[in-house]
């Protein structure tokens, strides 16, 4: 069984932000005309302690650049980081709690863009007097995939009251966090042809941090593929008229190869999102398919992509784009 969050009614070509706000408001397209930036995206919340939860999210381009990332616990800003930066701690926080989090971006010009949509973690209980650190993670292992990400995995660390969470650092910076009970993840956002050193720590509720696994060298491949290594592949396209008439999207596609399944897609239609896709049963591991609404006029041309969210919470990349025009046979 899949369910779809949210699929917009398309007629024509243009699609505008305000009908995309029920998805991620337009929020990586940013703009070139002066305007505030747009909602960040792909935000996800997990908690890190019993009083801290760790936010992250995908970088806001937008005309002027970026200069700050504001977080707000509910209505409350709790933090601001800068635009360079794309994750932080939240800290301070009471145990055995749900938050919800949200994140705005900030222009050089000064402009405040519109809030992300919201994001929830619930904080475990605390446990008194814990001076006890868990065990070192075991046997880290990785693997370039393409030029701007690596895949990590670890043996799963030990403690006497449970491991809440798993930090990974880059050199000295901790640059990613996962849940205790994830021991593999995908780090996105890196540089071609550059060479990293990735160590992995658990922390538990009391927030102790465990001594740091051995280091993983790791160097990312030459050039640029715009995350391809994390693509869905063998993307196809195609167009029908149903029965009422109307005019639909076929699209099939191989999730991609992750340490985990892939259970939501974000499908993007003339260069914004469309729709979100996300399984409430068994996600497919071989091959997926889904079909969605496009309008009653015949000869529209679409131009169609789709990215899966991968299994620590971050976008992956785009498949391979394909046009498609309604009413056209398909060879």
């Amino acid at each position: 069984m899949r369910r779809v969050r949210a699929t917009l009614t398309l007629p024509r070509a243009a699609l505008t932000c305000a009908a995309l706000l029920l998805l991620a408001s337009c929020g990586t397209g940013g703009d070139t005309d002066g305007h505030a930036p747009g909602a960040p995206v792909g935000v996800t919340a997990a908690a890190g302690s019993a009083t801290s939860v760790h936010v992250m999210w995908d970088a806001v381009t937008s005309s002027p650049g970026v200069r700050t990332y504001e977080i707000y616990r509910d209505t409350t800003k709790v933090k601001e980081v800068p635009g360079s930066e794309h994750m932080v701690d939240v800290t301070r926080l009471k145990p055995a709690t749900m938050y919800a989090f949200t994140v705005r971006a900030r222009d050089t010009d000064g402009r405040l863009g519109p809030r992300s949509r919201a994001v929830k973690a619930r904080t475990p209980v605390a446990v008194a007097a814990d001076h006890s650190a868990p065990t070192r993670p075991s046997s880290p292992q990785g693997r370039a995939i393409g030029s701007r990400a690596v895949q990590l995995s670890w043996g799963g660390s030990t403690d006497d009251r449970g491991v809440v969470s798993y930090d990974i650092y880059q050199g000295g910076a901790k640059i990613h966090s996962v849940g205790g009970a994830q021991t593999a993840t995908v780090v996105t956002g890196l540089r071609p042809g550059t060479r990293y050193s990735f160590t992995v720590r658990a922390r538990d509720a009391a927030d102790n941090l465990s001594p740091a696994s051995t280091a993983v060298p790791l160097t990312t491949a030459p050039g640029s593929d715009d995350g391809r290594g994390t693509a869905p592949t063998d993307f196809g396209v195609k167009t029908r008229r149903g029965d009422d008439g109307a005019y639909y999207i076929d699209l099939s596609w191989v999730p991609p190869r992750t340490d985990g399944v892939v259970t939501e897609y974000q499908i993007h239609l003339d260069g914004q999102p469309a729709t979100s896709l996300v399984w409430g049963g068994t996600a497919p591991r071989d091959r997926a398919t889904y079909s969605f609404y496009v309008g009653r006029e015949a000869g529209d041309s679409h131009r169609v992509r789709l990215r899966a969210r991968l299994p620590d919470g971050t976008w992956g990349g785009f498949s391979a784009e394909r046009t498609v025009t309604t009413g056209e046979a398909v060879p």
